[in-house]
């Protein structure tokens, strides 16, 4: 006799957990930390871990969490820093205002030359996708 599909429970996989995968994220975050910005080394790398994750994201091969059923009435105000943020580095970027009034990607370069700061920001990347593909 065949069970429906949302009562049965896969096995969680060895590999999805957290103690596996956050040391694979370390791992592929001090890699790609020791990049120079926008170095065809990096691109490739960028290109490549996240066409892995829409990969993984896009297939059956991750278990999913549930999503929420609704979003509270606060998501909103989180949505709107992001949306400023969004139109002011587009604009910013199309007028190709330079240094008279640069994007934050030409602010965060500064910040970003430390390797072990790249590696940070490579981390908390892979942790937000990682995040969107078990959704």
């Amino acid at each position: 006799m065949e069970q429906p599909h949302d009562l049965t429970v896969e096995a969680p996989r060895a590999w999805d957990r957290p103690a596996v995968s956050v040391p694979v994220l370390v791992c592929l975050s001090l890699v790609g930390g020791r990049f120079a910005s926008f170095s065809t080394e990096a691109n490739l790398f960028t290109l490549g871990t996240g066409g892995v994750l829409i990969w993984l994201g896009l297939s059956n091969r991750v278990p999913r969490r549930p999503a929420p059923r609704q979003l509270g009435a606060g998501a909103v105000w989180w949505a709107v820093p992001v949306v400023v943020f969004g139109v002011f580095e587009g604009v910013t970027f199309v007028m190709a205002a330079g240094d008279d009034f640069p994007t934050f990607s030409r602010l965060a370069d500064p910040l970003l030359e430390d390797h072990l700061t790249r590696s940070a920001a490579w981390f908390a990347w892979l942790a937000a996708f990682w995040g969107l593909v078990r959704r």
